[in-house]
């Protein structure tokens, strides 16, 4: 049991680093390091179309089309809550990306939800799934985007 226990906490901080690690590629514009943190045949539902992104190709395709808008960006992550096995891990949160744009508008951010689904290979914790929403009003049919938690 506590053999057991202590795993899930080396797991659970593993994780911890991994979306340290994503934040560190998401700012430093990287994405090679960002590649190593997900399967190759990640799914994600991402708030860009279309419905869904399969791959590590077409998720990367989304973080280079934000590269290329932003000058400089930040990334922020609060409220992080994982669960983990042992082999299998998710986790929710919220996210802000924010920074300057190119053309030097400064971009103040808005927060989404995101969820993650990790799976362990080969002693490595690779995000298998994501999701990255915002609320929206059911009568006008519009994302809501000036929430905070």
């Amino acid at each position: 049991m506590l053999k057991g226990l202590m795993m899930r906490e080396l797991d659970e901080a593993a994780i911890r680093r991994h979306i340290g690690k994503i934040v560190d590629g998401i700012e430093g514009k990287d994405l090679d390091a960002l590649r190593r943190l997900y399967s190759e045949d990640v799914v994600s539902f991402d708030v860009e179309p279309p419905l869904q992104h399969v791959g590590v190709d077409a998720k990367l395709k989304n973080w280079a089309s934000a590269f290329a808008f932003f000058d400089d960006l930040a990334y922020e992550v609060r409220d992080l809550v994982l669960t983990v096995d042992e082999t299998v891990a998710f986790g929710h949160c919220f996210g802000r990306l924010s920074g300057t744009s190119k053309d030097g508008a400064a971009m103040g951010g808005m927060w989404v939800r995101a969820t993650f689904g990790f799976r362990k290979v080969d002693g490595n914790w690779l995000i298998t799934h994501d999701q990255v929403s915002v609320p929206f009003d059911i009568r006008s049919g519009a994302g809501v985007t000036d929430l905070s938690p």
